[in-house]
């Protein structure tokens, strides 16, 4: 198998997915950084392999040719694991890293999808289904965001909304509760059927107009990164203070220019405060997450250091350091709150952590705490199988050398407020409990920490709002915004 170059290869920080059964299933959260992908020659498999490129055994064997030549943690792979004993290239991939999963170091972050998907999500947000994000709390599902062009706003479904049954017509609507009860998150997953254009369910719904019945199909839709409605506003904070607030969904491509025109407003506006909201946010391409760090780094230099990108000791030599590159669009934030939940990773988690050194107690976490993933992965494509291999392979830290934040960014941010994601309440609004505590912590009010508020409410924490876990056969949308559907 020929030798990869890290140009020549796709650089991502993304968490992957997990997909659950029963009562109560763990999350799970997306995101990723990116450079052009590289068509290499699958390794020749060992006889008695089947000749054709794409038979599931030369698969198998392609992703564990990508595992041991880059793998981050190698000493965790199996020395000898043939493929025979598995059905599927991800049940082989999870085989091969279960070590590191049980240690919480791959938290399904190494899996196979497809080159396609992958590359129109990240070009434009392309991706099909309802266009809601949904949460559970106990047995009640809610809708904590929707997306502009997609079917289930245009059929009047928003954030705060309680689907309260699904069925596949009228007939046959089973209430939430009940499924929870007989399978789990994971069972709302399944009854919401499969992401192809045309597959309609009747939602059962409860919002502030009442309770009724809405048939929605499943459609194509662009996922925006900057809302239309709510993506970036100036907020008065009082006392003539104003504040800057982006509400940025993923880290894809079409974002770049609209980061660049909000940025050049506050610019020209004088705005040094800012609220960024990253509470769904799973990640999303470095270069942008590299674009972000620059225009919230208009007092940085060129020498100082944004990120550091460090391989395993085999691939040392393509360890990177990002410096801080300022625009002309850039500001010179004198604080920055990051609105954060359980979802936020990856790239998200990024730019909090490149900027954290420099701005010490004036940056702060909000909310609740992150996911935490400090290390990313590279993405080798089989082309002829429409194969990408997305494994783990490097970790990422900061200026100050902070990269093991696998518990969250809460340990690495000085200062953090907690707060409530409130859905009674549009994003945006400046009332809604986690803005309205960004907004307190800018204009310099207190607040209790993140961790302390967990320890001292352990009963609210098992019952907050978590994303529904996405299916066994996820979207690349759905890996990168948690709970997308």
């Amino acid at each position: 198998m020929k030798k990869r170059s890290l140009n020549s290869i796709i650089l991502i920080l993304a968490a992957g997915v997990s997909a659950c059964g029963g009562g109560g299933g763990s999350d799970s959260s997306g995101g990723t950084i990116t450079v052009p992908p590289v068509n290499v020659t699958p390794p020749p498999p060992p006889p008695p392999s089947p000749n054709s490129t794409c038979s599931l055994l030369n698969r198998q064997n392609f992703a564990g040719s990508v595992l041991n030549e880059w793998y981050l943690f190698p000493e965790t792979l199996p020395t000898s694991l043939s493929p025979a004993a598995y059905t599927t290239v991800d049940d082989y991939i999870d085989a091969l890293t279960a070590t590191a999963r049980g240690q919480g170091r791959d938290r399904y972050f190494t899996y196979i999808t497809s080159i396609q998907e992958e590359n129109a999500y990240f070009s434009s947000g392309a991706t099909a289904g309802l266009g809601v994000r949904l949460a559970y709390q106990g047995a009640r599902l809610f809708i904590s965001e929707a997306y502009e062009g997609a079917p289930a706003l245009a059929a009047g479904i928003d954030r705060g909304t309680e689907i309260v049954g699904v069925g596949t017509d009228s007939s046959n609507i089973r209430s939430v509760a009940d499924i929870i009860a007989a399978q789990g998150s994971a069972g709302v997953s399944s009854a919401l059927g499969p992401n192809t254009v045309g597959t309609s369910r009747v939602l059962r719904i409860t919002d502030a107009t009442g309770t009724r019945n809405v048939t929605v199909a499943k459609a194509e839709y662009d996922v925006r990164p900057l809302s239309t409605r709510y993506g970036v506003k100036i907020i008065d904070n009082g006392g003539g203070q104003r504040v800057g607030y982006i509400n940025m969904r993923t880290f894809i491509s079409t974002a770049n220019d609209q980061l660049r025109t909000a940025f050049s407003d506050f610019r020209a506006q004088g705005i040094t405060n800012f609220v960024i909201d990253f509470r769904y946010n799973g990640g999303g391409l470095v270069s942008t997450a590299e674009l972000m760090g620059d225009l919230l780094g208009g007092n940085r230099t060129n020498n100082d250091i944004f990120a550091v990108t460090r391989f395993r000791a085999s691939k040392s030599s393509q360890n990177q350091t990002r410096r801080f590159s300022p625009q002309s669009q850039s500001v010179s934030p004198v604080k920055i709150a990051f609105i954060s939940t359980r979802a936020t990773a990856s790239a998200s988690e990024l730019v909090a952590a490149g900027l954290a050194p420099y701005l010490g107690t004036n940056a702060a976490l909000i909310g609740s705490n992150s996911y935490g993933k400090p290390v990313g992965q590279i993405a080798v494509d089989l082309t002829a199988c429409d194969d990408r291999i997305r494994v783990v392979a490097f970790a990422m830290e900061n200026a100050a050398g902070q990269a093991d934040y696998y518990s969250g960014l809460a340990g690495t941010l000085r200062t953090t407020c907690a707060a409530a994601d409130d859905i009674t309440r549009p994003l945006g609004d400046p009332q809604e409990a986690s803005l309205r505590a960004a907004l307190d912590f800018v204009a310099g009010r207190s607040c209790t920490p993140i961790a302390l508020a967990q320890s001292a409410q352990s009963t609210a924490s098992r019952n907050e709002l978590r994303a529904l876990p996405a299916p066994r056969d996820a979207s690349t949308a759905q890996r990168e915004i948690p709970g997308l559907f």
